[in-house]
């Protein structure tokens, strides 16, 4: 065994014997050996796709302080940023459309690092969204290479993910990895034989919104990969996609999980690109739920051995309930956590319902210490 994999061994081992880093246990996470409830909301960006790398982290790294010192004092314990988005600044292509470097100036990871660090500070678990399907402003085909082409996409493994786990391994305030927000934005609906990428009967769901672009199998590999990379340096690590909706992670209710480990395995062929936990977004439409929405259902309504956290919600769709009622239904209904959006645009009102909450010991303790 080489000097640097019997480090990366030895660090693994030692957060291992510790138990100082968040982890699943059933469908609910532990922390410091104790059930916690991920209370918090999204940041999730200053400069949309522009915080990391080539230098940008300097400028905008006392606003970001300034929201986690906020979050901190409100009680709350876990942040959802976003970091590439769509590619746009980062990683750096060539103009083929391979990954080449992690950013131009080369400043990348030490900003990741550095958010890390500020993060645990103010004793607050980041959650970092690699990537976004919500809308299409792929406007240099950078993210359209890597979902389309498995060339491009290992690039991107290679030269940045990688990388990047590599120089975090173990770090307390690294709760999850999320691949992707809302890849059913850019989803072609479509029939196909195999339910785990047959799209048919989510036409009339509101998914491909921004697009119908790539088929199930596309995303699910696009997914499963970089699970796969993750899990391979850190096998510990936790990791999570953020659906636009339990319709499509769910197999309750007459719907289909597919992000189900069967479904992803399908789709990349990657024994460990599979994810440890829900991450469901759930918006009310002129003032009401839709039927298989979180606010509506008990969190053991979906039948799932995984802790289910619930990514994106906010008042101004909230099915008329204030922000302190929907994160005191998410806690006492069984949900492993709540992020509230969000915290730049709305942060007052998020605040106050992550303060709400914050002394709840029943479904889990809020409060940690990183």
């Amino acid at each position: 065994m080489s000097i640097y994999l019997t480090f990366l061994l030895n660090i693994t081992l030692s957060v291992a014997v510790s138990g100082e880093r968040l982890s699943v246990s059933g469908n609910h996470f532990l922390f410091k050996g104790e059930k916690v409830f991920l209370s918090g909301g999204n940041l999730p960006w200053i400069n949309y796709g522009y915080d990391y790398g080539n230098n940008q982290w300097a400028e905008v790294k006392a606003r970001v302080e300034k929201q986690m010192q906020m979050l901190h004092r409100a009680g709350g314990n876990s942040l959802r940023l976003w970091i590439h988005i769509q590619g746009e600044s980062t990683p750096q292509f060539n103009e083929e459309g391979y990954v080449i470097a992690t950013d131009t100036q080369g400043t990348f990871i030490a900003d990741f690092k550095d958010m890390l660090d500020l993060a645990q500070s103010y004793d607050i678990f980041v959650i970092p969204t690699l990537w976004n399907a919500a809308v299409d402003q792929d406007y240099h085909n950078r993210l359209n290479g890597l979902i389309i082409d498995p060339g491009k996409l290992t690039s991107y493994i290679r030269v940045v993910l990688t990388p990047l786990v590599e120089a975090v391994i173990g770090h307390p305030a690294l709760a999850a990895w999320e691949i992707m927000n809302e890849p059913e934005g850019l989803l072609n609906l479509q029939f196909n034989e195999d339910p785990c990428f047959d799209t048919f009967m989510l036409k009339v769901s509101g998914a491909g919104w921004a697009g119908w672009k790539y088929s199930y199998q596309q995303l699910l590999r696009f997914i499963s990969w970089q699970t796969d990379a993750i899990k391979s340096v850190d096998p510990q690590a936790l990791v999570t996609v953020g659906v636009w909706n339990p319709k499509s992670n769910t197999n309750s209710f007459g719907m289909v999980d597919h992000y189900s480990d069967t479904c992803l395995y399908k789709a990349g062929q990657k024994a460990l690109g599979k994810l440890d936990f829900h991450d469901f977004h759930s918006y009310s439409f002129e003032g009401e739920f839709d039927t298989v929405a979180a606010f509506v259902h008990n969190s053991s309504d979906y039948r799932t051995s995984k802790p289910v956290v619930v990514g994106e919600f906010w008042s101004q769709q909230g099915g008329h309930r204030t922000t302190k009622q929907l994160f005191e239904y998410l806690y006492r209904h069984g949900y492993s956590g709540a992020w509230s959006w969000d915290l730049v645009d709305n942060g007052a009102d998020q605040r106050a319902g992550i303060s709400h909450i914050q002394n709840y010991t029943g479904n889990g303790k809020i409060h940690i210490d990183l």
